[in-house]
């Protein structure tokens, strides 16, 4: 038998588990994986400036590819804690990534040791396992259960902690013998599959809502070619945007409260019947139940059992991986047409259409400052249907979600349920070290923007590039907006004059010199007309330099995103002039109609 210290295994089963790439910052407790890690070799390391953001750029890193599993690792005490708000976020989108921390030794972690802390109990509600490994001999069952965990069922987050003198234990361990252990998803039976397509038949006017669970199975080919076995229009939700092309003729558009659009939100409005295949109906989707219900027959397929009924209950529900379930539903649905028994729905799909054609936001706008609407829509002209998207929160994320268009799974990678400021940066450098031949493009706000801003650094030393683009108001815009409700402006004021840049007026961080500062180039724009120009510019200059390119756009202070104030699909409120014309929205996947 080989013998090893218990960090030489686990190095070894990272790459057995099909691991190249970590991220991470090392300290003393988690230096001998660190030095396990060289001796090993195989698996590239990028030092990130901050551990949260190794833990997002793992998260960015999971998010890119199927069967990507994205490590950060980190030393003890405040590097988990640190990682703790990447675990939520993956946990939250059901996203598989394993955090790896030192500890002190065994026989100090009670008595206050330096840096001590029970991460584990910390980690063990936003993960599917968080374990602190006290016998050096359990070190290989337990990254072995890590991986199974992380990609069944749920995908989801592991933390395993090492202390120090297990991490230097030396253990029997044959690397060359591992095997990684079956991967469990539940399966729909072709019963369950008949009884959906059977309600799904007594409908009229049925829609197919798409979640993210659909993009982590790596069904999105399967779930298209269903829809248009069937002719049934598809809503995608935020998780689940690139399912199926922005300008396919069965997309309907999103729905929901922020990140939705006004054609999205009117055809659901009309629908008698909703099939949700990997989705969570999160709130900012559904809004007021009684209103997103009404009416409607409910058919709910996820791989959580218990994700079933969670929100309400559905007429109809189904535990199930994606992936098998849209292979029944081909199957079936297959039969049915061939046998003349599945209903023509043409009239249905088309009224979408007609919708998308008429109830359009307007994107041209000439002012200065620049209204953040023009932004968007020279992204749309700037950036072809292979960019990847990489956003969190904010009224850039939800504006963003409106207007730019999607044409591929994991084409847009969004923090859905967590929403950290913070987050672009270090998930944008994430996606692009998994896909260096990608254009990745990155959408944030000013306050997203300076949470991490040192991980811009990241990708100037180890030559990661991708352009992110700034929108810039100097307000914390949807915190101000959400404020209207109380009558109030306080506390999400960001602007100042900045003594060392007066040309800002008011706008305060120079984005520009601190992005220089950190390596990277950055462009600043305030007129919209060179908007175009400055894209272009940056592509060139990410793809000469291999580094972060910045591009600024300088925005009025004060513009209301589209959202509803009632916290009804049905209500949401226009604030800025809709499109009136075709020139008024030019980007549109659909031409408008007047």
């Amino acid at each position: 038998m080989a013998r090893m210290t218990a960090a030489r295994a686990a190095v070894e089963i990272l790459k057995r588990e099909g691991v190249t790439d970590a991220f991470g910052v090392p300290g003393a407790a988690i230096n001998p994986f660190y030095a396990a890690l060289k001796a090993s070799g195989g698996i590239h390391h990028t030092l990130a400036r901050h551990v949260e953001g190794a833990s997002h750029m793992a998260e960015g890193y999971t998010r890119t590819h199927a069967g990507n599993i994205g490590v950060c690792i980190g030393t003890s005490g405040p590097a988990g804690t640190d990682m703790i708000t990447g675990l939520y976020s993956a946990t939250g989108d059901s996203v598989p990534i394993l955090c790896i921390t030192g500890q002190a030794p065994t026989a100090v972690i009670h008595k206050e040791d330096f840096q001590a802390v029970d991460i584990a109990s910390i980690a063990g509600p936003v993960t599917k396992m968080a374990v602190t490994v006290l016998e050096a001999a359990q070190v290989p069952g337990v990254f072995q259960q890590a991986f199974h965990l992380m990609r069944s069922g749920r995908p989801g987050p592991v933390l395993i902690d090492l202390p120090i003198d297990v991490q230097l234990t030396e253990i029997e361990f044959d690397p060359d013998t591992y095997q990684p252990l079956p991967v469990y998803k539940p399966l729909a039976s072709r019963a369950q599959i008949e009884k959906a397509l059977a309600l799904l038949g007594e409908s009229e006017r049925p829609l197919i809502v798409a979640g993210g669970g659909v993009i982590n199975a790596d069904a999105a080919e399967l779930l298209v070619e269903f829809a248009e076995l069937t002719g049934i229009p598809v809503v995608p939700t935020l998780m689940g945007w690139g399912v199926l092309p922005d300008d396919h003729e069965l997309n309907a558009g999103m729905v929901g409260l922020q990140t939705s659009h006004r054609y999205g939100n009117a055809t659901f409005l009309e629908s008698d019947f909703v099939l949700g295949i990997g989705n969570r109906w999160a709130n900012r989707h559904t809004g007021k139940l009684d209103v997103y219900t009404a009416g409607r027959t409910f058919v709910h397929v996820d791989v959580e059992p218990t994700q079933i009924g969670r929100i309400f209950a559905p007429d109809y529900g189904i535990a199930s991986d994606a992936k098998a379930a849209l292979e029944l539903f081909v199957e079936v649905a297959g039969e049915l047409k061939a046998a003349g028994r599945l209903p023509d729905r043409s009239a249905w799909a088309a009224s979408a259409q007609e919708k998308k054609a008429t109830l359009q936001r307007r994107t041209h706008f000439d002012d200065i400052p620049i209204k953040p609407q023009r932004v968007y829509e020279e992204m749309n002209k700037a950036f072809g249907p292979e960019t990847r998207y990489v956003s969190t929160i904010g009224l850039s994320q939800i504006a963003g979600a409106q207007m730019l268009h999607v044409f591929r799974p994991r084409h847009w990678i969004n923090c859905g349920q967590a929403g950290p400021l913070g987050w672009t940066i270090p998930a944008a450098l994430g996606v692009a070290k998994a896909d260096p031949e990608a254009q990745v493009v990155a959408l944030s706000g000013d306050y997203d923007f300076q949470f991490m801003i040192e991980e811009l650094a990241v990708g100037a030393q180890h030559r990661i590039p991708y352009i992110h683009v700034l929108v810039n108001n100097s307000y914390l815009g949807l915190i101000r907006q959400a404020q209207r409700a109380f009558d109030i402006d306080f506390q999400v004021n960001l602007e100042f004059e900045n003594v060392n840049s007066p040309e800002l007026g008011v706008y305060g961080v120079d984005h520009v010199k601190v992005a220089e500062g950190l390596g990277c180039k950055a462009i600043r724009v305030t007129d919209p007309a060179e908007l175009g120009a400055a894209l272009e510019q940056a592509k060139k200059l990410a793809a000469e330099f291999q580094v972060p390119v910045v591009v600024e756009a300088i925005l009025e202070r004060v513009t209301n995103i589209s959202m509803s104030t009632t916290n009804d699909i049905g209500n949401v409120v226009e604030f800025e002039e809709i499109a009136t014309e075709p020139a008024h929205a030019p980007t549109s996947v659909t031409p408008l109609k007047v």
